[in-house]
């Protein structure tokens, strides 16, 4: 290439040599030269240019790259934030979690303390009913071995049964010691009876003293069945006469009395015979323990 163009430059430069003066000859000939030195020049650079369009792309590439990883960590970024705000939200419900716990372990402790408190405070309790309780039966003992001995007559004749079970004690009395048939007016030697009777249940303070009046079955009489149509009436009236004596002439506190009348069914024998009928018309007097409130009550005044 450089020869043709030098073969070129000296048939121009004949030429020129023969239609331009010299001055304008090497001004052409300088314009040639600086010519053939760009030709020159660009031949030298072209492995340059292209290694340099391959970096050019390489940078490119690497860049695009570049801003992919960049958007990519920007995303990662914007989740790991979100994850953050999570893990904040959950620190914070814990938090509240745990002091939920820390609040119903303290409520818990105090209940257990208070709940060892009332334990002991029941073991105490417990203990004082306990001897109470001994102090109950010593007393209903001793009643009944009183009560034996001053009915020990009425007893052998069969017409006053005592018995005793635990706290509860019972004078059976038939009904010809205290009324006539039909009536319920006590009899004068059943006024006696009760006042030997009275005599002993007068000093009992920590029990109730239940009457309870019992009948056969044998209907009311049209004589009387005016004033008690039934045995339901004729029980209870009779019931409440012993209530009221014991009351008003022994001088029982009549906070410890009560009557119940139960007319014909609470029978202790047979009614298909005149014995057993006989055992069924009855009086019963009946210790019963006092209620649990009354007895707490009583412990709450010592």
């Amino acid at each position: 290439m450089k020869k043709i163009i030098g073969q070129r430059l000296e048939v121009r430069s004949c030429e020129s040599s023969r239609q331009y003066p010299a001055g304008s000859m090497k001004l052409l000939l300088t314009a040639y030269c600086f010519l053939l030195a760009i030709v020159t020049g660009c031949g030298i650079s072209k492995d340059i240019y292209q290694k340099t369009v391959d970096e050019s792309e390489a940078r490119k590439a690497n860049l695009e790259q570049a801003l992919k990883e960049i958007d990519s960590l920007k995303d990662e970024n914007q989740q790991l934030k979100g994850k953050s705000g999570e893990i904040s939200n959950q620190i914070e419900n814990l938090s509240r979690e745990i002091d939920a716990v820390k609040k119903e372990k303290e409520e818990l402790v105090s209940k257990s303390e208070y709940m060892n408190k009332e334990i002991e405070r029941l073991k105490l309790k417990a203990g004082e009913l306990g001897a109470e309780k001994e102090r109950e039966l010593a007393g209903v003992k001793e009643t009944y071995e009183k009560l034996l001995s001053e009915m020990e007559k009425e007893i052998e004749k069969g017409d006053i049964k005592i018995t005793q079970a635990l706290d509860r004690l019972s004078v059976n009395m038939v009904e010809k010691i205290l009324f006539d048939s039909g009536k319920a007016e006590i009899k004068q030697e059943g006024l006696k009876v009760l006042d030997r009777v009275g005599a002993i249940l007068k000093g009992i303070t920590d029990k109730q003293i239940r009457i309870e009046g019992h009948t056969d079955n044998v209907k009311i009489g049209a004589r009387i069945r005016e004033k008690y149509p039934t045995n339901w009436e004729l029980s209870t009236a009779r019931a409440t006469s012993v209530v009221r004596y014991l009351q008003d002439k022994v001088g029982i506190d009549p906070r410890h009395l009560s009557a119940i009348g139960y007319s014909e069914y609470k029978p202790i024998a047979s009614n298909d015979t005149v014995e057993g009928r006989a055992q069924n018309r009855r009086m019963d007097i009946v210790l019963l323990p006092l209620d649990v409130g009354s007895v707490l009550e009583e412990l709450k005044k010592k």
